[in-house]
Protein backbone atom coordinates (compact mmCIF):
# COMPACT_ATOMS: atom_id res chain seq x y z
CA UNK A 1 0.00 0.00 0.00
CA UNK A 2 1.04 2.90 -1.20
CA UNK A 3 0.61 6.28 1.22
CA UNK A 4 -1.05 9.35 -0.98
CA UNK A 5 2.07 12.35 -0.60
CA UNK A 6 0.11 14.62 1.24
CA UNK A 7 -1.29 11.74 3.69
CA UNK A 8 2.26 10.84 4.86
CA UNK A 9 3.10 14.38 5.37
CA UNK A 10 0.51 15.11 7.35
CA UNK A 11 0.87 11.49 9.22
CA UNK A 12 4.72 12.64 10.48
CA UNK A 13 3.45 16.16 11.27
CA UNK A 14 0.63 14.82 13.58
CA UNK A 15 3.52 12.50 14.56
CA UNK A 16 6.05 15.37 15.51
CA UNK A 17 3.17 17.44 17.70
CA UNK A 18 2.22 14.27 19.38
CA UNK A 19 6.03 13.32 20.72
CA UNK A 20 6.50 17.72 21.20
CA UNK A 21 3.17 17.33 23.60
CA UNK A 22 3.93 13.42 24.77
CA UNK A 23 0.54 12.39 23.80
CA UNK A 24 -0.01 8.86 22.78
CA UNK A 25 -2.78 8.25 19.91
CA UNK A 26 -5.28 5.51 19.12
CA UNK A 27 -7.28 4.82 16.18
CA UNK A 28 -11.16 2.87 15.74
CA UNK A 29 -11.59 2.50 11.95
CA UNK A 30 -14.48 0.85 10.17
CA UNK A 31 -14.38 2.09 6.31
CA UNK A 32 -10.82 3.67 6.44
CA UNK A 33 -10.11 -0.75 7.46
CA UNK A 34 -6.67 1.11 9.13
CA UNK A 35 -5.53 3.15 6.53
CA UNK A 36 -5.58 5.93 9.46
CA UNK A 37 -3.20 3.87 11.73
CA UNK A 38 -0.89 2.49 8.32
CA UNK A 39 -0.39 6.11 7.46
CA UNK A 40 0.70 6.78 11.15
CA UNK A 41 2.62 4.04 11.46
CA UNK A 42 4.44 3.95 8.52
CA UNK A 43 6.00 7.23 10.08
CA UNK A 44 9.40 6.24 11.81
CA UNK A 45 9.70 6.73 15.77
CA UNK A 46 5.88 6.13 15.70
CA UNK A 47 6.08 3.49 18.47
CA UNK A 48 6.58 6.60 20.92
CA UNK A 49 3.17 7.49 20.09
CA UNK A 50 1.08 4.72 19.22
CA UNK A 51 0.78 1.16 21.40
CA UNK A 52 -2.21 0.42 19.54
CA UNK A 53 -5.14 0.64 17.14
CA UNK A 54 -8.59 -0.73 16.73
CA UNK A 55 -10.02 -2.24 13.01
CA UNK A 56 -13.65 -2.31 13.37
CA UNK A 57 -15.66 -3.32 10.80
CA UNK A 58 -18.36 -5.47 12.21
CA UNK A 59 -20.66 -4.18 14.43
CA UNK A 60 -19.71 -6.90 16.55
CA UNK A 61 -16.13 -5.84 16.58
CA UNK A 62 -17.36 -2.40 17.49
CA UNK A 63 -19.18 -3.63 20.43
CA UNK A 64 -16.71 -6.14 21.63
CA UNK A 65 -13.54 -3.96 21.73
CA UNK A 66 -14.95 -0.68 21.46
CA UNK A 67 -17.88 -1.28 23.48
CA UNK A 68 -20.41 0.06 21.63
CA UNK A 69 -23.65 -0.16 22.55
CA UNK A 70 -26.18 -2.81 20.57
CA UNK A 71 -28.45 -0.10 21.32
CA UNK A 72 -26.62 2.61 19.75
CA UNK A 73 -25.97 0.54 16.55
CA UNK A 74 -29.67 -0.09 16.23
CA UNK A 75 -31.14 3.35 16.83
CA UNK A 76 -28.76 4.82 14.98
CA UNK A 77 -26.49 2.98 13.05
CA UNK A 78 -23.41 2.09 12.59
CA UNK A 79 -22.50 5.65 10.24
CA UNK A 80 -23.71 7.92 12.69
CA UNK A 81 -22.36 10.37 15.28
CA UNK A 82 -23.60 8.49 18.20
CA UNK A 83 -20.83 5.68 17.11
CA UNK A 84 -17.98 7.23 16.02
CA UNK A 85 -18.32 8.80 19.69
CA UNK A 86 -18.32 5.46 21.36
CA UNK A 87 -15.75 4.05 19.00
CA UNK A 88 -13.86 7.01 19.86
CA UNK A 89 -14.17 6.73 23.72
CA UNK A 90 -13.99 2.96 23.77
CA UNK A 91 -10.70 3.05 21.83
CA UNK A 92 -9.66 5.50 24.30
CA UNK A 93 -10.07 3.91 27.26
CA UNK A 94 -8.79 0.65 25.68
CA UNK A 95 -5.73 2.24 24.53
CA UNK A 96 -5.28 4.35 27.65
CA UNK A 97 -4.41 7.38 24.97
CA UNK A 98 -4.65 10.82 25.32
CA UNK A 99 -5.77 11.11 21.59
CA UNK A 100 -8.56 9.00 20.37
CA UNK A 101 -9.61 9.30 16.14
CA UNK A 102 -12.60 7.35 14.98
CA UNK A 103 -13.85 6.66 11.31
CA UNK A 104 -17.21 5.38 10.02
CA UNK A 105 -18.77 5.34 6.80
CA UNK A 106 -20.20 4.21 3.46
CA UNK A 107 -17.05 3.69 0.90
CA UNK A 108 -19.21 2.39 -1.94
CA UNK A 109 -19.95 1.66 -4.47
CA UNK A 110 -23.01 -0.21 -2.02
CA UNK A 111 -24.80 0.51 1.30
CA UNK A 112 -25.80 4.25 1.03
CA UNK A 113 -29.49 5.35 1.15
CA UNK A 114 -31.24 8.32 0.51
CA UNK A 115 -30.23 9.90 4.04
CA UNK A 116 -26.96 8.25 4.17
CA UNK A 117 -25.64 8.38 0.73
CA UNK A 118 -22.29 6.58 -0.28
CA UNK A 119 -19.46 8.67 0.47
CA UNK A 120 -21.01 9.70 3.88
CA UNK A 121 -18.68 9.69 6.52
CA UNK A 122 -18.96 9.93 10.07
CA UNK A 123 -15.49 11.00 12.13
CA UNK A 124 -14.86 11.85 16.25
CA UNK A 125 -11.71 12.84 17.84
CA UNK A 126 -11.17 12.92 21.44
CA UNK A 127 -8.44 14.69 23.10
CA UNK A 128 -8.12 14.21 26.51
CA UNK A 129 -12.08 13.35 27.24
CA UNK A 130 -13.00 16.32 24.84
CA UNK A 131 -15.03 14.82 22.13
CA UNK A 132 -15.49 16.66 18.49
CA UNK A 133 -17.37 15.28 15.86
CA UNK A 134 -17.28 15.69 11.68
CA UNK A 135 -19.67 14.91 9.18
CA UNK A 136 -18.62 15.13 5.47
CA UNK A 137 -19.84 13.67 1.98
CA UNK A 138 -17.25 12.34 0.00
CA UNK A 139 -17.82 11.78 -3.77
CA UNK A 140 -15.08 9.09 -6.03
CA UNK A 141 -14.88 5.57 -5.93
CA UNK A 142 -14.55 3.66 -2.86
CA UNK A 143 -10.57 4.07 -2.83
CA UNK A 144 -11.17 8.10 -3.31
CA UNK A 145 -13.70 8.35 -0.55
CA UNK A 146 -11.55 6.19 1.61
CA UNK A 147 -7.87 8.31 0.97
CA UNK A 148 -10.53 11.40 1.32
CA UNK A 149 -11.66 10.02 4.66
CA UNK A 150 -7.87 9.51 5.98
CA UNK A 151 -6.21 12.73 4.80
CA UNK A 152 -9.68 15.22 6.67
CA UNK A 153 -9.20 13.49 9.95
CA UNK A 154 -5.40 13.68 9.81
CA UNK A 155 -5.61 17.33 8.65
CA UNK A 156 -8.65 17.48 11.33
CA UNK A 157 -7.02 16.36 14.31
CA UNK A 158 -3.34 18.44 13.69
CA UNK A 159 -5.93 21.40 13.39
CA UNK A 160 -7.50 20.59 17.24
CA UNK A 161 -4.41 19.85 18.69
CA UNK A 162 -2.99 23.10 17.58
CA UNK A 163 -6.12 25.01 18.94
Amino acid sequence: MEIHTKIAALAAQLGTILTNKSFTITTAESCTGGGVSYALTDTPGSSAYIDRCFVTYSNDAKQALLNVREQTLIEFGAVSEQTVIEMANGARVQAQADVAISVSGIAGPSGGTELKPVGTVWFAVDIQQQTYTFMQVFSGERAEVRLQAIEFILEKIISLINQ
